[in-house]
């Protein structure tokens, strides 16, 4: 603790601030906040802690051990690196569902308004739906041969790239048409590489596999909005029943806000950062290539997601059924 006037802050001189401390560098007092929210530090069913973000971080274990790691998963959850990807404030599209048959786009955006750009969770959300209604295959590449004016190469890339327009410009706050291109897909498909590598990784290493998870936590801002069944056909999280999944929300916020009303906790966080150890995936020598396996929808071993192995083959027996008989 430290005097919180001494450090700048406009309050009584008898304040005091308080830090919860880090794990690692890049495991930081927010994760540990966040597991101490959980409670999953004094639980015993196995726990996968995911924070999303740009730098995603994850803890894994129960009452008896934990063990963490931070995966670089890039910006693209947040939009950044998605050509109209902006963060999730009035006039984002968050949603997106794709008609089977027509191939026509339903878009729901923030505030109800007319859209101007796409957030992380319809990213998601619109990739599940383009794989499912075979639009897109699972490298992520459009099929050319599709009978609908939304797919058509991005003029930029003088047709080398294509892109799927979410949304004319004549609906939309822009001066231009709102697409999302193959460029944009291949960051998501590295985004929830990063991530799902982090988590096999970490399994990995204390010798275990994705079958003993018994619960899913998902933290962050963010992740409060991800939809589970779409993430986990694109293969961001583990193929676990959805009773299993749970969100915490701001886990970092929850943990700090118990942390001043309960001294207790705030003194057994130290105890609880310490007995966390953390792995650098940068060190850990299967870590790339857990990584090149994952640059797939799901996933290149479709037998760790054996729901999504089904879900896809249905969905697209019925989407090319409806197509034909729609001719």
């Amino acid at each position: 603790p430290a005097s919180a006037s001494a450090l700048g802050l406009e309050v009584p001189g008898y304040a005091m601030l308080y830090t919860i401390p880090a794990v690692s560098s890049y495991v930081g007092g927010d994760v540990v906040a966040g597991v101490a929210a959980s409670g999953m530090w004094e639980e015993s069913p196995l726990t996968l802690f995911i924070d999303l973000g740009t730098n995603g971080e994850i803890v894994l274990g129960n009452r008896d051990w934990m063990a963490s790691a931070s995966c670089s998963a890039g910006p693209a959850f947040e939009g950044g690196g998605i050509k109209f990807g902006m963060r999730a404030t009035s006039g984002a599209i968050e949603d997106i569902k794709i008609n089977p048959v027509s191939l026509e786009p339903m878009s729901i955006t923030i505030g109800m308004k007319k859209p101007k750009g796409i957030c992380g969770s319809a990213i998601i959300n619109g990739v599940a739906d383009l794989l499912e209604s075979c639009v897109i295959d699972q490298n992520g590449k459009f099929r050319r041969d599709l009978d609908t004016g939304r797919v058509r190469p991005e003029e930029q890339s003088e047709g080398s790239v294509q892109e799927f327009v979410l949304a004319f410009k004549e609906n939309t706050q822009l001066d231009e048409d709102i697409t999302l291109t193959e460029i944009d897909i291949e960051n998501l498909m590295r985004a929830k590489g990063a991530m799902y590598a982090g988590y096999q990784t970490l399994l990995t290493g204390v010798g275990l596999t994705m079958d003993a998870l018994e619960r899913v936590i998902i933290a962050g801002g963010f992740g409060h909005f991800v939809n589970v069944e779409k993430a986990i056909i694109i293969g961001l999280l583990p193929d676990v029943p959805k009773d299993r999944v749970s969100f915490i929300g701001n886990g970092s916020l929850k943990g700090a806000r118990l942390s001043l009303i309960s001294t207790g906790l705030m003194g057994r966080t130290l105890t609880l950062a310490r007995s966390i150890t953390n792995f650098e995936l940068s060190e850990s020598p299967g870590y790339m290539d857990s990584f090149m396996a994952a640059m797939f929808f799901p996933h290149t071993d479709i037998t760790l997601f054996p729901s999504v192995e089904i879900s896809i083959k249905t969905c697209r027996e019925k989407a090319m059924k409806l197509r034909e008989e729609n001719r």
